[in-house]
């Protein structure tokens, strides 16, 4: 049964954008407060969860610890 699904309804890994609009909905937090809380600049947050840019190394180690998210999702890998 699971190889069925698997080949069939594969579940693909989540996107650093998927998984950050999750967790600012868990969290309540606007893109605003979430820039704030991360100590970044608003439009760079924006620039994240639209696809146009990726965190830097620093950025997403901050990412990571500050909203408990696996790094090999924040790096994409």
């Amino acid at each position: 049964m699971a190889d069925y699904e698997d080949i069939h309804y594969p579940i693909e890994k989540p996107s650093l954008v998927e998984v950050l609009k999750l967790r600012m909905y868990e969290m309540g937090l606007t893109q605003a407060s979430l820039a704030s809380l991360l100590g970044m600049n608003p439009s760079k947050i924006s620039e994240i969860l639209s696809g146009k840019s990726e965190p830097t190394l620093k950025q997403a180690r901050n990412i990571s610890t500050t909203l408990n998210i696996p790094p090999a999702v924040v790096l994409g890998i």
